[in-house]
């Protein structure tokens, strides 16, 4: 499942309503916060703003010290939701341990909350209301639809229970629109592969490097790799190189399968330009 090829098509489909919006006076901005100075979370940053800048969207790159202080943080989100030329608020994780993530979380403006992280935004998600997705979840979603996989009637095994991938992604698959019946996998899961071998569709979004072996998985099952973990390598240009969750060999087995990198990662940021395109279009509605 090339995450690459249908991220770039969902992008461009973006750019070009953004040239719409942008002919009625409003450019779509996103305004991304990073504390300290994380080389991962950096990285992400970067892969963002050239996103943002590739599909004619305005990006607000704002750096703050690892010594910043909550309140600090605090103020600055404060700002940003009163900036009428502010679409989309994210805060790139994780943060500093001295500031309080929920705390965060609840301070962006759900209007602008591009990344589905305060509550109101996942209730109205949990609840089937109108309103942002998760970037990570959606962009799964996104694949099977692309893949035309039937995944209605399904038996879905979702590994991890993130606020971010596993608890939304298995909320959004048992609406009646996807209709699959779930199974919630976890750390404390006793005899792991006992479900993963009934999935039809299994998503690994565990965060451990290549934790699904090839024996834990049904033939010609839907794999969905979610994670992304830099594994020591001396051989490698970095000292490091990039692997998900599922072992590479489980390719052979799978029916379908995304690689890492190429899969779900494009998804996420196509995904999170669809969220900062749709702020903006509610602003234009208000506005235009």
């Amino acid at each position: 499942m090339d995450g690459k090829s249908l991220g770039a098509k969902i992008r461009e489909s973006v750019k070009i309503k953004t040239v719409a919006l942008k002919e009625k006076g409003i450019t779509p901005c996103l305004a991304v916060i990073l504390v300290g100075d994380d080389p991962a979370s950096l990285s992400y940053v970067k892969s963002k703003e050239k996103a943002l800048a590739e599909a004619g969207m305005e990006g607000r790159d704002i750096r703050l010290p690892e010594t910043a202080s909550e309140a600090e943080l605090l103020s600055i989100i404060a700002g940003l939701n009163r900036d009428d030329k502010v679409h989309g608020i994210l805060v790139q994780s994780p943060v500093p341990k001295h500031i309080n993530e929920e705390k965060v979380n609840e301070a962006v403006d759900p209007n602008k909350d591009v990344d589905c992280f305060h509550p109101d935004s996942v209730g109205k998600m949990i609840l089937d209301r109108p309103g942002f997705l998760p970037c990570t979840p959606n962009g799964v979603l996104a694949l099977l639809r692309e893949y035309d996989f039937p995944v209605s009637g399904a038996h879905a095994v979702v590994v991890g229970r993130s606020n971010i991938v596993g608890k939304p992604l298995a909320n959004l698959l048992i609406r009646r629109e996807y209709n699959a019946t779930v199974t919630l996998c976890h750390t404390g899961t006793k005899n792991l592969a006992h479900h993963t071998l009934q999935a039809d569709i299994l998503i690994a979004a565990a965060g451990k490097p290549c934790f699904i072996k090839p024996e834990m998985v049904k033939e010609g099952a839907c794999v969905i790799d979610v994670g992304i973990n830099r594994v020591p390598d001396a051989a490698a240009s970095k000292g490091y190189r990039i692997c998900g969750d599922v072992d590479p060999a489980v390719a052979e087995k799978a029916g379908f399968f995304t690689p890492v990198p190429g899969g779900v990662g494009p998804m996420t940021i196509a995904m999170l330009l669809q969220n900062v395109l749709e702020a903006a279009s509610n602003a234009c509605v208000k506005e235009c």
